[in-house]
């Protein structure tokens, strides 16, 4: 059971009421985790505010559904894992293989799997990769810009990660359990 109460949609009042009924319709469901963070309202908008700068950039939905995916299982964060298998399945179009792939830093396509190997150095050294590594993604084709939103990516799934866990959100999604490490 959370640890925080979910503020539901029918009870909420001013701001928060405002938030919750802009993500029922947005997404036309209100996930449990909008639930949790809505408990202030700054961190729902903050949440809301940073993920749609990030879907108005250069990487695609599938490219950071494959991030979320890595960094929820690289995280152990199950609410993550099964939200975001859900998403990369029903909205990005993932296939299940490519769902697997992606927990792991993995991907059939070449794009996908430079976006998986930065991220996965990124989310490993928490932050603290190498020009080795900066270099070895440009290689790779990634531009000066899609490296900046892929760390962009990993910590918006970071902060996610880390509310779900220390919240214990009630998984309102298909349950995906992450793999021991």
């Amino acid at each position: 059971m959370s640890r925080l109460p979910l503020i539901q949609p029918d009870t909420a009042t001013g701001k928060a009421a405002d938030l919750l009924a802009g993500v029922q319709q947005a997404l036309g469901v209100t996930p449990n985790m909008t639930k949790a963070m809505v408990n202030s309202p700054a961190v729902l908008e903050a949440y809301l505010g940073f993920s749609s700068a990030l879907a108005g950039g250069a990487l695609s939905a599938p490219a950071r559904e494959r991030i979320a995916l890595l960094v929820a299982e690289e995280n152990g964060c199950d609410y993550c894992l099964s939200a975001h298998s859900y998403i990369g399945a029903t909205i990005a179009e993932l296939d299940d293989a490519e769902i697997a792939e992606a927990r792991h830093g993995r991907s059939a396509d070449p794009m996908a799997a430079a976006v998986l190997a930065f991220a996965t150095a990124v989310v490993r050294a928490k932050g603290g990769v190498d020009e080795a590594e900066v270099k070895a993604a440009q290689a790779a084709g990634l531009t000066d810009g899609e490296i900046a939103e892929v760390i962009a990516n990993v910590a918006l799934n970071v902060f996610t990660n880390y509310l779900n866990k220390a919240v214990d959100t009630d998984i309102d999604w298909p349950v995906v359990r992450h793999h021991a490490h």
